[in-house]
Parts: C-alpha cells; structure tokens; sequence
C-alpha cells in the first residue's frame, strides 16, 4: 500500500510537470516571438524532461504506473488548464474524463488474471 501512495505522489508531481511544460510550450508558440519564445520553449522542454524522469521514479511495474499516470494526468490537466488558461471542463469532457479515470485505475489496481 505504501508504493501505491508513493507513486501517486510522484505521479502527481510528474503529471503536474508535463502539464506545466505542456502549457508553457503552447504560449510560446501563440503568444511568444523572439527570446522570449524561444526560452518559453526551453523552460517547457525541461519540464517535459523532468516529467520522463519523474514518471519513471514511481515504485510500481510500468504496466500499473501507466493506468495511475492516466487517471491523475486527466485531473491534474483540468487544473492546469483552468489556473493557465480559464478553460472550464464542459459535460462531455467531464463524463470522457470520468472514464478515463475509471479505466486508470481498474489497469492499476485491477487484479485480472489469465486463468
């Protein structure tokens, strides 16, 4: 259970990350010109860098860390796209998001077996 909690720690900060570097990416390209552009695009690819290393530091078998990545980058998306953007979620990506979250979490915590 302990891993669990740390890999939701550390898949919050990963997706926090990659989101970030995703938005500071799309207001280089749409609202940068010059220098500031292209630092815009550096800071955004490093936090893209820091996400790849802090996805791969959560203590679970990548094929649970995929679903528990998915269902926490939907929701802390939503957060950063409204704190960087004012984008409010509508019904539909409400009730895709809720699936999306559901399906995460059955891939992570799901005890199929082949048999």
């Amino acid at each position: 259970m302990i891993r669990y909690l740390i890999a939701i720690g550390v898949l919050i900060l990963a997706t926090t990350v990659e989101s970030a570097g995703d938005a500071v990416i799309r207001i280089a390209l749409y609202d940068r010109t010059g220098l500031s552009r292209f630092l815009y695009l550096a800071l955004g690819g490093g936090l893209l860098f820091g996400y790849g290393i802090f996805l791969n530091l959560a203590p679970l078998p990548f094929e649970r860390v995929v679903g528990l990545y998915i269902a926490i980058l939907f929701i802390v998306w939503q957060i950063v796209s409204y704190l960087t953007f004012r984008s409010i979620p509508n019904l539909m990506v409400i009730a895709g998001g809720a699936l999306i979250v559901i399906g995460g979490l059955l891939v992570s915590f799901g005890n199929f077996s082949d048999s």
